[in-house]
């Protein structure tokens, strides 16, 4: 005879495998390091100053035209 499986615990121990693929699936997708955070802030900064750097209307101090 085989062993005796009890069905409650292998289907904790099955959506317990599932839930931690899918975890370690979404950390390879949206995971991005402090250092890749810090660099691509600094890439929006850069660009975003360039870009109002070259506008021909450049607003007042309280932000209006």
């Amino acid at each position: 005879m085989g062993e005796v499986v009890n069905l409650r615990l292998a289907r904790k121990r099955k959506a317990r495998a599932e839930h931690d693929a899918a975890a370690a699936a979404n950390r390879a997708l949206h995971g991005r390091s402090k250092a890749e955070k810090v660099a691509q802030k600094s890439d929006r900064e850069r660009d975003k100053n360039l870009l109002d750097g070259h506008r021909l209307d450049k607003p007042d101090v309280d932000g209006q035209r």
